[in-house]
């Protein structure tokens, strides 16, 4: 295996492909970490973080959309949670290029 931290940034910062494609920025960190995940070291790890913070935020967000009949308040939880889908990815790519640990906190382990 190797170290490749620029790598493991890119696959971080590749959720933010959600912005312009909808639904790239699971695909592609799936790719990566299905692909690089033998070869990269850290990988495993970062890719099943990365997964799953993506399908923890899908999970929320669907949870939010019937609460928008609900005084609004899924309005509010949707934009909090595209803030998070934003800033989280950016964060965690800055850790990762100074050798930090990631952290995405409101992820549910579906992978382990």
């Amino acid at each position: 295996m190797r170290e490749d931290n620029q790598m493991l940034v890119l696959t971080h910062l590749s959720q933010l492909l959600d912005l312009v494609t909808g639904i790239g920025g699971f695909l592609v960190p799936l790719i990566l970490w299905l692909t690089q995940k033998d070869k990269v070291a850290g990988m495993d790890h970062h890719g099943k973080m990365i997964l799953n913070f993506q399908i923890s935020m899908f999970i929320y967000s669907i949870i939010a959309v019937p609460l928008i009949f609900l005084l609004g308040l899924g309005l509010i939880a949707l934009f909090v949670i595209a803030v998070i889908m934003i800033v989280l990815p950016i964060v965690n790519a800055l850790k990762v290029s100074k050798g930090e640990m990631p952290h995405y906190p409101l992820s549910i382990k579906i992978l382990k």
